[in-house]
């Protein structure tokens, strides 16, 4: 399927939603299209490709986001028992969390963009259906997290925003090293 068809479907399947939360949902959206337009046209090799002292790849990098909508929307959904205790984690659960930034053997492009519009679609149908954005949890243990912190449910979307934001730059940049394609510009 080509990126500008997962577009077309993901428009077509986003539920409707109105004020607030129609606006956060236009602001994730347009940071993920931003995101899978800097893959468009890409071959499974490229995608996989390390183009700059990063270890970051296109195709990672898009596998690394939609990690991050599903654990956040489980936590708006469960709160902290839906994400790992991030202080407690192994060498070895550090090297498994660093593979999902990378295409792995037998993954595909395709594949990691059909998971991420499969992920998209469920986070704005839970942000549709959730009865309150200031529903709170206390936020998962790890470094970076504010000891005895909370964040609501607006909080997790502004976040999500921001992460896959911040992807699209990384990614924005990996591309254009690539090939010299750009997202923008």
């Amino acid at each position: 399927m080509a990126v500008n068809e997962l577009d077309t479907q993901d428009q077509a399947e986003a539920p409707a939603v109105t004020g607030e939360r129609a606006e956060w949902l236009e602001a994730l959206d347009k940071q993920r299209n931003f995101l899978r337009f800097t893959a468009r046209d890409l071959t499974d090799e490229q995608a996989a490709k390390q183009t700059t002292a990063s270890a970051l790849c296109v195709g990672g990098l898009i596998k690394h986001v939609t990690e991050v909508e599903r654990s956040w929307v489980d936590f708006i959904l469960s709160g902290p028992s839906a994400m790992p205790d991030f202080t407690a984690m192994t060498e070895a659960d550090w090297a498994r969390r660093a593979d999902g930034f990378r295409l792995q053997p037998g993954e595909t492009l395709e594949g990691v963009l059909a998971a991420y519009a499969k992920e998209g679609r469920r986070t704005d149908e839970v942000i549709a259906d959730l009865p309150d954005l200031d529903v709170t949890w206390p936020l998962p243990k790890a470094p970076w997290s504010e000891p005895g912190g909370t964040w609501s449910a607006r909080q997790v979307l502004m976040h999500i925003v921001a992460e896959t934001a911040q992807h699209c730059g990384h990614a924005d940049i990996i591309r254009e090293s690539l090939d010299g394609a750009k997202t923008m510009g």
